[in-house]
């Protein structure tokens, strides 16, 4: 493991030169893997693991997702199982499922848990919330976690292209004395690129408030407060939706994803330079206050009873469908369709 410097604060990392693909199969070697849920992230980490050579099988229930994962090679009765018989053939139960099934089945999940097993998560949630999740796993297992930075669908391509994602890593219980070894090998399994040290209660806390700040909650309010302002003082949809969200997608932000933000202003015009500057503090002391009142409410372990609430609801479904139709079809991203057929890449030569 090596120290790096984080803007000025030492951190843990692991990368793969220093924990190698051949290292994490002799630490995984005679364990079977049960990837349980084949949801959002269940087909990346599955796929890798095993087109890494590990021995995974899949644990999910019956329905359209069961079909993915027989299309995606999974053998029902050899390698593809319902989640009570894949916990039971497991050394190591990968829980995968959504914030609310893991709840639902967490009695099947603990009923088949060994002394020695390990549970790993790929978030926080389930575990730093116990009291309202009813997750608090035996003493007799490893608890364990790698929680990578990215979509499942971005692990995979990820993948596929010789890339890695980067991943968090955390150990809650060792009783094997081999957690953070078999923490380690999984996240190098899954494709990792480098993994910092997290705890369970840090990363559950941080993803939360980045999925509601500025990951995405805070960017779409952002793009429609300012799509807004520009349509209602005349601009067309096609000019706003230009200067709000295609040219920071598809200009601005690889720039300062490769050298960071002062780089990109640098590669602006003075004109951007000096409004970029004057204009971020209020920004900031604008979204300040909005960000702390965000982050109590995640530590306080209100949105996740939200979420519970929201997410065990029999119509939950039908509402989210209703929400998403309603983001879908605003004219912010409707005009985005047709600016996206317009790309370059997009548009077939005469």
């Amino acid at each position: 493991m090596a120290k790096l410097n984080f803007g000025g604060v030492e951190e843990t990392v692991v990368t793969r030169e220093e924990f190698p693909l051949s290292r994490a199969r002799e630490v995984l070697k005679g364990e079977t893997i049960a990837v349980i849920g084949y949801g959002v992230q269940g087909p990346g980490q599955s796929l890798n693991l095993r087109d890494n050579g590990f021995n995974v099988i899949v644990g999910q229930r019956q329905g359209k997702t069961f079909e993915k994962a027989i299309a995606d090679g999974w053998i029902p009765g050899e390698t593809l199982f319902d989640i009570e018989e894949a916990c039971r053939r497991a050394t190591i139960i990968m829980c995968l499922l959504s914030d609310a099934a893991v709840i639902s089945q967490w009695p099947v999940i603990k009923g088949q848990l060994k002394a020695g097993d390990a549970l790993y998560f790929s978030h926080g949630f389930a575990i730093t919330w116990p009291d309202r999740t009813g997750v608090v796993p035996p003493a007799d297992v490893d608890v364990i976690m790698v929680a990578p930075k990215g979509s499942g669908a971005t692990v995979r391509s990820h993948f596929l292209e010789g890339r890695g994602i980067n991943a968090s890593y955390a150990v809650g219980q060792d009783y094997t004395g081999r957690a953070l070894d078999r923490t380690l090998a999984l996240g190098i399994g899954i494709g990792s690129g480098y993994l910092f040290e997290t705890t369970f209660q840090r990363e559950a806390v941080s993803d939360l408030t980045g999925e509601r700040g500025a990951l995405m909650g805070a960017i779409q309010g952002l793009f429609l407060a300012q799509y807004e302002t520009l349509r209602e003082h005349g601009h067309t949809p096609s000019e706003a939706f230009n200067e709000t969200v295609e040219e920071l997608t598809q200009s601005l932000m690889p720039l300062f994803a490769a050298r960071g933000m002062d780089w990109m202003y640098a590669n602006c015009s003075t004109t951007a330079q000096r409004g970029a500057l004057d204009w971020m503090t209020p920004f900031h002391d604008a979204i300040k206050p909005v960000m702390e009142d965000l982050y109590e409410s995640v530590r306080s372990g209100r949105e996740a009873q939200k979420s519970i609430d929201a997410n065990s609801a029999p119509d939950y479904r039908d509402k989210l469908n209703e929400e998403l139709r309603q983001l879908r079809e605003s004219e912010l991203w409707r005009a985005a369709e047709t600016v996206r057929q317009l790309r370059p890449e997009n548009v077939r030569p005469c």
